[in-house]
């Protein structure tokens, strides 16, 4: 499926950005800094921090097993209290899908390498190994049924959608795809549009590494917990995952940061971003600016998704109009457009589903951007763990906000009410009589809400 060398005529260091890597037994490695790269399972793991990120998502991997385990134990202690024959029907076989599920995901995620961490749930709590909702294993889990096991009629529009705004006889050449999930786009480009080199990047592991194996002509088994079941069997439905044929030479899985892309600058001839421009956490004209820097001149941005620009400041939440003109500003010709309404995410068993009229854009690049943004590393005292940590002014202020938290918690015995948590406050002179009250009526609810958002 793959052939290491015409990947490495794309890739640079995503640490220095400059130099080439090579591809050795340890993994990829940077000609220029000697920075290392490991191969997880396959597919390189080009990250800046690559140890950190592999610990981030250990730790995500792990919460999300232990999260997994108290649902099970949530749903037993209710059967053993008692209920009606169909509520422990339903509740017996979510009990078992659900243990399944985490022994599927142990299996299919083991380049990890879950053993190198040992941490325990309320620990990772402490320490905000939470699952955020743009980086989470299983944030983009209906994806992989939508890619890969009931989602043809989604999948097909959006192809045909693609090819219509470009050009069916379009050259692709070179094909970079940010932000791909588990693939199904960028296979569909890859097999249909021909390209001669695909590379589809994401930093969700789990996704790439069921691409990874669907791609190559696997048949995956994983269950499906849809939002509204349609019947109480369909409230987890084992789903056989394949593509509709291993793809062709020529396509590469990357495990990498959209905004820190590890490739040479000029290195394709076509960049597409899928549902990407309006959820990640940078402003449109510097990712813009990132994507002029990786097309060669010529070289065409192809955007498909329904643009809802929501987060960031009030002044980044484009329009269409505007989200246009950015992208014109940022050294592209005037973008050809397609809009239309398609099915998504019409999951068979869920009663969820709903259209998104999606959009498409084809812009050429003209000239290079104004600038060129470049994303810092971390510093190294993150990075290397044996320097000393910097007493940072933002560090000493959250060092108190955390004594204070950790004084409130250790006041919760079952036994006090807000108004005594508050009366020891000012008691030991932490806040005066009038604010410790709904101080502490704050804190309180912004913990309950926490503990509902995150499953808890």
């Amino acid at each position: 499926m793959t052939n290491q060398a015409e990947l490495a005529s794309v890739l640079r260091c995503p640490r220095c950005r400059r130099a080439r890597l090579l591809l050795q037994r340890a993994g990829w490695i940077c000609e220029g800094c000697n920075a290392g790269y490991p191969v997880l399972g396959t597919i390189p793991w080009l990250f800046a921090e690559p140890q950190s990120m592999l610990a981030q998502w250990r730790g995500r991997l792990q919460f999300l097993l232990l999260s997994v385990e108290r649902e099970v134990g949530v749903l037993q202690a209710e059967l053993a209290a008692g209920v009606a024959p169909l509520t422990r029907q339903r509740l017996e076989l979510l009990a078992a899908s659900h243990e399944d599920h985490a022994r599927r995901l142990t299996r299919l995620l083991a380049p990890l390498d879950l053993a190198a961490t040992r941490t325990g749930y309320e620990t990772h709590l402490a320490l905000r190994t939470r699952l955020p909702s743009d980086q989470g294993l299983t944030n983009y889990y209906v994806n992989l049924h939508r890619d890969w096991a009931w989602g043809n009629a989604e999948n097909d529009i959006s192809i045909e959608l693609i090819r219509s705004a470009t050009g069916r006889d379009a050259d692709w050449g070179r094909t970079l795809v940010l932000g791909a999930g588990s693939g199904r786009l960028a296979y569909d480009v890859h097999m249909q549009c021909a390209p001669s080199l695909t590379v589809a990047v994401d930093f969700n592991p789990l996704l790439l590494f069921v691409a990874r194996d669907v791609t190559g002509g696997a048949t995956l088994e994983l269950y499906e917990f849809p939002i509204a079941p349609r019947r109480l069997a369909d409230h987890a439905v084992i789903r056989s995952l394949s593509a509709p044929q291993p793809v062709r030479a020529g396509f590469h899985l990357v495990a990498a940061d959209a905004l820190r892309a590890p490739f040479a600058p000029e290195a394709f001839d076509t960049v597409v971003t899928p549902w990407l421009v309006d959820i990640i956490n940078e402003d449109l004209a510097s990712f813009a600016a990132r994507v002029n820097t990786l097309l060669r001149p010529g070289g065409f941005w192809i955007n498909f998704g329904s643009l809802a620009f929501s987060q960031g400041q009030r002044a980044q939440r484009l329009s269409f109009e505007e989200a246009l003109e950015v992208v014109r500003r940022a050294g592209f010709a005037q973008p050809a457009i397609a809009e239309q309404a398609i099915p998504y995410m019409c999951s068979p068993a869920s009663r969820h589903a709903r259209q998104e009229t999606v959009v498409v854009w084809c812009a050429r690049k003209e000239s290079e951007a104004l600038m060129e943004p470049i994303e810092g590393a971390l510093p190294e005292w993150l990075v290397m763990t044996d320097l000393p940590v910097p007493q940072s002014e933002d560090f000493k202020v959250q060092a108190v906000a955390t004594r204070i938290h950790a004084f409130l918690m250790a006041l919760i015995d079952g036994r006090r009410s807000i108004r005594e948590m508050a009366r020891v406050l000012v008691e030991q002179r932490l806040m005066s009589e009038e604010d410790a009250e709904p101080a502490v009526r704050r804190f309180l609810i912004r913990m309950s809400e926490d503990s509902r958002k995150s499953g808890v």
